[in-house]
């Protein structure tokens, strides 16, 4: 009888749980990932991949605009803050934000890798299953244009 009480209690408080954190989760996506996912505007997430060379637009108010690349896709970045000091081209970085209406990530923060070696491991996972890891700090082998863009 005890059961039969306790059971549905414990799923309405699991359900009540999981109803809360809902807006406190944050996905991975590298840039293809999000493309083939169609992630919705709004939805907050974290974009990881390489910073395009040359993507790197820095403006008077204090915005920062770049491209996060993968093997196959690209994202528009737009960021207003203080960029991390490691921040630079070529380099892996993870861009906490969401998708506007127009396609480009709206980061509020942004994360770049605290050495030479440090990679986050969603981004190394997702880059070595594209064969494109550079662990050994290698150049990434796509260049100004790649296939989708978000």
């Amino acid at each position: 009888m005890t059961i039969a009480v306790a059971a549905p209690v414990l799923a309405l408080a699991v359900g009540v749980a999981l109803y809360a954190m809902r807006g406190s989760i944050s996905f991975f996506y590298t840039p293809s990932q999000a493309l083939a996912a169609h992630v919705p505007a709004g939805r907050p997430i974290q974009l990881g991949g390489l910073v395009r060379a040359g993507s790197v637009v820095k403006k008077a108010d204090g915005e920062v605009d770049f491209v996060v690349a993968d093997r196959t896709a690209a994202s528009p970045v737009s960021f207003k803050g203080e960029l991390p000091d490691l921040f630079r081209e070529g380099q892996g970085v993870v861009a906490i934000g969401r998708y506007g209406a127009g396609g480009v990530f709206l980061a509020t923060q942004i994360l770049a890798k605290h050495d030479e070696r440090y990679m986050p491991p969603e981004l190394a996972k997702a880059l070595k299953a594209q064969g494109e890891w550079r662990g050994d700090g290698g150049a990434p082998s796509y260049g100004a244009a790649v296939g989708g863009t978000r």
